[in-house]
């Protein structure tokens, strides 16, 4: 299969990388401003990338990998680890990477350059947006809408019919019964807002 870069060169990255190579990948580059490395698993880390080449963004930073997505003009490519368990009927776009153990089911709909992270659960009809972050082992029920660039801690679930808004921060293990505006910092059980920015 062709060069893949990944634009990044950090923890989250090695995971993308052996997601990568998992898909048949062999030629892997990382890619950061600044490389403290020359190698990384193996592979070469170099300064520039390739603007012909195939590229992830693989930064854990919602705001730094929208930033980055708007300024590169690579083809995205979507990266999806083998042991998931994705409907037919759900839909993945560009960018965005799926990793081990997760379950995505029908009709739900997963945006551009998003992470749903190690053993993340997404059922039915949920709509996550563009840029989001599902740490590990969230939960979200049927229904749910997550807005653009909001991260979900790890173990946080989320009930149904629920709409989490934009550039949201859902704290590690809250679980979220009702609405949350844009902006908001929710955490707890049941999960309550205890920060709120303007957007």
């Amino acid at each position: 299969m062709s060069k893949l870069f990944l634009y990044g060169a950090g923890g989250h990255a090695k995971v993308v990388a052996e997601i990568a190579e998992l898909n048949g990948y062999e030629h892997i580059v990382f890619c950061e401003d600044e490389p403290t490395k020359d190698k990384l698993l193996g592979y070469e880390v170099v300064a520039i990338l390739e603007e012909d080449g195939s590229c992830l963004i693989a930064i854990g930073n919602n705001a730094v990998r929208k930033k980055l997505a708007q300024s590169l003009s690579n083809r995205f490519v979507q990266l999806v680890h083998p042991q998931t368990n994705l409907s037919p009927r759900s839909n993945i776009g560009e960018g965005t990477v799926v990793m081990a153990g997760v379950t995505i089911n029908a009709d739900a709909t997963v945006g551009e350059h998003c992470i749903i992270n190690t053993n993340a659960s997404v059922d039915h009809d949920c709509v996550i947006e563009d840029y989001v972050h599902l740490s590990p082992n969230v939960a979200l029920a049927g229904n749910v809408t997550i807005g653009e660039g909001t991260h979900i801690g790890i173990g946080a679930c989320v009930i149904q019919g629920v709409k989490v808004g934009r550039w949201c921060t859902v704290g590690a293990g809250a679980v979220v019964i009702r609405d949350v505006p844009d902006g908001a910092t929710v955490v707890g059980n049941p999960a309550r807002n205890i920060k709120q920015k303007e957007l």
